[in-house]
């Protein structure tokens, strides 16, 4: 991983402001830039959301006014959107386990969509707009009788908590029909995160599209809206397979033709590929050791700052910003054309950050610099365990 000049001296600058440096770094131009990208290549009918999971920070929330809205799974998410300009209007509001708190929340307050995942999920919102004298515009979550086998992370296929399993809609859609306050607008079928080949991506449109076509055919419904998630991914390994946004949007644009869906209304949940490379973690390496051959670089944060590669069992990009502060003893350990091993300040063998990683040189008191940390970092991360201070976050 190479930085940027501007992005290299901004670490620095932070770093030598902190007694012990640990901190994430946020220049969401990137994240600009992608949303402009979006814009200009999808089909006037398909309408990126920002997938807020990724990243509540405020600087992120703001750069997604400039998408069609937000998506949101919890009350908290919700009225973070709401403090940085999003209306509830432009939330649709999807997960399991949302709470009768914050289905009230969300019909009083007019969410566009909120998913159902199950039938009592759908008879609990029933209720409440029944109370209210209110009606909710709502997608079905449907677990896809199909998985995309080389993500990162699939939520279809096999036993799952999320939504109705496909082969019981012949049940669930003449129950949710006859809720007299819920609206069905469509489908929510979210396969895989973290794919790269857009072809993976595009079967499992092709697969939506022929579920709704077979829905339509046998019950009295029409899916105006059709929701397939997210799931563009990230290079982590900097393998130079980039998920190909252009061929992406050419393809699906045939295939909303081939279909006659140019009047759908479909949506894209984005989190991670917009905002993972508008991120890095910076970590102080506190100590380095030689343990049976091995060594370890032990860095001021941990999983309780960064879980997301352990979390995983996955590298991100690293590399090392030297800060040339003098050894505190003459055969103090250092590293140089090695592989080694990073983890943090925790006690378990699972605070891990990187393993068996090739670096050109490192000291004691350098930054060890995480790149791709923009999506799923300090939010993630176990943040109370051994009570460490958090690590800020500083925007440029």
């Amino acid at each position: 991983m190479k930085l940027s000049p501007s992005i290299e001296t901004a670490i620095h600058t932070y770093a030598n402001s902190m007694a012990s440096a640990n901190f994430y770094l946020y220049d969401t131009a990137v994240m600009k830039e992608k949303v402009k990208r979006l814009h200009q290549v999808l089909p006037a009918q398909v309408d990126p959301f920002y997938a807020m999971k990724a990243n509540p920070h405020s600087a992120f929330v703001r750069e997604a006014n400039a998408l069609e809205g937000i998506e949101i799974a919890s009350i908290g998410e919700a009225k973070k959107a709401l403090e940085n300009g999003i209306t509830a209007q432009r939330l649709v509001f999807t997960g399991p386990g949302k709470t009768p708190a914050e289905l009230r929340w969300s019909v009083q307050s007019g969410v566009r969509t909120i998913h159902i995942e199950s039938l009592v999920e759908a008879h609990r919102l029933e209720n409440i707009c029944a109370e209210l004298g209110q009606t909710q515009d709502i997608l079905l979550r449907v677990n896809a009788n199909f998985d995309i086998h080389d993500a990162q992370t699939t939520f279809s296929g096999g036993s799952r908590k999320f939504g109705v399993d496909e082969e019981t809609l012949t049940d669930v859609l003449p129950v949710l029909m006859g809720l007299a306050h819920l609206n069905f607008r469509g489908l929510h079928v979210f396969a895989a995160s973290g794919v790269l080949r857009v072809q993976d991506i595009l079967q499992n449109c092709r697969f939506v599209f022929a579920m709704v076509k077979t829905i339509e055919k046998s019950f009295p419904v029409r899916c105006d809206i059709i929701d397939f998630g997210g799931g563009f991914g990230i290079d982590y390994l900097e393998t130079g397979q980039d998920f190909d946004v252009v061929s992406y949007a050419a393809e699906l644009r045939q295939l909303i033709e081939d279909y006659h869906y140019e009047d759908r209304h479909l949506i894209l949940e984005l989190g991670r590929y917009l905002a993972a490379d508008s991120g890095w973690f910076c970590s102080e390496i506190l100590d380095i050791k030689m343990s049976r051959g091995k060594k370890q670089l032990v860095c001021a944060g941990g999983i309780n700052h960064f879980r997301r590669p352990a979390a995983l069992a996955i590298n991100h990009p690293v590399c090392i910003i030297a800060r040339q502060h003098k050894p505190l003893f003459d055969a103090q350990v250092h590293v140089r054309d090695e592989r080694v091993y990073f983890g943090g300040p925790l006690c378990t063998g699972a605070d891990k950050l990187a393993n068996d990683v090739y670096v050109a040189s490192a000291d004691v008191g350098d930054i060890a610099v995480f790149g791709l940390a923009g999506a799923y970092g300090l939010t993630m991360s176990n943040t109370l365990f051994l009570s460490h201070p958090k690590p800020a976050e500083v925007v440029l």
